[in-house]
């Protein structure tokens, strides 16, 4: 197996990853940088983006992240294609393996591997991306207020989701599967006793339909 020592090794390639990589490029510690599955983050898959300091008219975020990431190329940083599949964090320098094929030593590793959306997996969900179809309540939020919205699920996530967009919309459906919410229980007061959530229990969101979103 192939091996490589670095100063600096960054393991993701979101807007922490890409900010993590200019500002450790600009100190001279030659990161390189990792971009995971999703080189770019999830802001890859959102559409507009309007509460990104330094874009007053808004962008998209594919084009935010290709600019971030152009800006930690500038500065000298190494963005690679791949996937850190083993890690060893016992000792420094830390050693990693990248796709099961490269060994990779690191003095200082960065990670910034941030989250994925988990979605339903319904045939509909691409299609509707971005025309009212949305990962996150805080990102898109915005764009529904006053609407009546739909947050599938009933942990944690699901509850802060409805609660944030409650602010914000006119209307929120809790779609819950199961007979009982899996949240905490003062995230379950909360959504229970909020005047604009209706929890749907025992029910199944099957597919999607709408014209123009």
């Amino acid at each position: 197996m192939a091996t490589e020592h670095v100063k600096c090794l960054i393991i993701g390639s979101g807007p922490a990853g890409y900010t993590a990589a200019i500002y450790t490029s600009r100190a001279n510690l030659s990161p390189v940088l990792y971009e995971g599955i999703q080189p770019g983050g999830q802001l890859t898959i959102t559409t507009e983006v309007e509460n990104f300091p330094g874009y007053p008219e808004g962008v998209t975020g594919p084009v935010l992240m290709d600019d971030l990431k152009r800006q930690a190329e500038r500065f000298g940083a190494d963005i690679r294609n791949g996937i850190v599949t083993k890690a060893d964090l016992s000792k420094a320098p830390y050693t990693f393996v990248i796709d099961d094929e490269k060994e990779v030593t690191a003095d200082t590793v960065i990670i910034s591997t941030g989250a994925t959306a988990k979605y339903l997996g319904l045939e509909d969900e691409k299609k509707y991306a971005g025309m009212g179809v949305s990962a996150c309540a805080t990102c898109d939020g915005f764009f529904y207020r006053k609407k009546t919205v739909a947050v599938v699920g009933g942990g944690d996530t699901a509850c802060e989701e409805a609660v944030y967009l409650a602010g914000l919309a006119s209307k929120v459906y809790l779609v819950v599967r199961k007979p009982f919410l899996r949240a905490s229980k003062i995230m379950q007061e909360r959504v229970l006793n909020h005047p604009h959530i209706t929890v749907l229990f025992e029910h199944n969101a099957v597919g999607l339909f709408g014209d123009n979103g």
